[in-house]
Formats: C-alpha cells, sequence, structure tokens
C-alpha cells in the first residue's frame, strides 16, 4: 500500500490573478509559488495557517465551476473566527448559500461560493 506523502486541492478558476488577490485578503493566504505561461495561471500554491492549497486559470481539460461541465468543490476550512473570514469573503463578491450560525453538532458554521464558484464551509469548533 503507498503512502500519501502530499495532499492539497486545487481550485480551477476564470481569472487565476484576481482568485489569488480575493484568497490573500479573505484568508491571510500567502502565494508561495506560482506558475504562468502567456498571461495564463498553470499553478499558484498559496498558504493560508496551516492549509494549502492551488490555483490554476481554466484550460487544458480543466473547466472552472462557473462553466458548462465545472464541478464546484465544497473546502471545509476551520477558523478562530468564522463570521470574520465570511464577512471579508462577502467584501470581495462571495456570496452566502448558509449563513454562519451555531450549530447542534458543536460548531459555528455557514457556507459561501467565492466568486468563482467554489463553495467553501467556514467552521468552528465550540
Amino acid at each position: 500500500m503507498s503512502e500519501i506523502n502530499d495532499f492539497y486541492p486545487r481550485l480551477v478558476v476564470e481569472g487565476a490573478d484576481d482568485a489569488l488577490a480575493f484568497y490573500a485578503k479573505a484568508f491571510g493566504a500567502e502565494v508561495t509559488e506560482r506558475y504562468a505561461d502567456g498571461g495564463r495561471v498553470h499553478h499558484a500554491l498559496l498558504v493560508a495557517g496551516p492549509a494549502r492549497f492551488a490555483v490554476k486559470d481554466a484550460g487544458d481539460g480543466d473547466p472552472a465551476p462557473s462553466s458548462d461541465g465545472g464541478l464546484p468543490v465544497i473546502m471545509a476550512l476551520y477558523v478562530d473566527d468564522p463570521d470574520a473570514v465570511a464577512a471579508r469573503m462577502l467584501d470581495g463578491g462571495a456570496t452566502v448559500i448558509f449563513p454562519v450560525s451555531d450549530h447542534d453538532y458543536g460548531e459555528r458554521a455557514g457556507r459561501l461560493a467565492d466568486p468563482w464558484g467554489h463553495q467553501w464551509m467556514l467552521a468552528k469548533r465550540l
């Protein structure tokens, strides 16, 4: 059985540089790797606290969720203050799917869609 050495999600978007700026503001993410060619971002790795994720422009067989055939991904992000992160996301153009609220299962959580169609569950264990 093989051992998993690394795992991170890759988000496909239309307009990767705008997405990188959005994630930097909303999550305090820092771009640690960025590879582009001909104005298209092929790979950009972001780090926000202990979380890592990548962003790339749509193309080469990778559709964005906002296009026909694109599939959304629900990212589960545990943060210290889901209300504050949600507010920053909304300020950047995100939309609410489920508002941040307390739940019987012991979390304060909600779900938002970023401007590129990716869904983010923001949560804090109570």
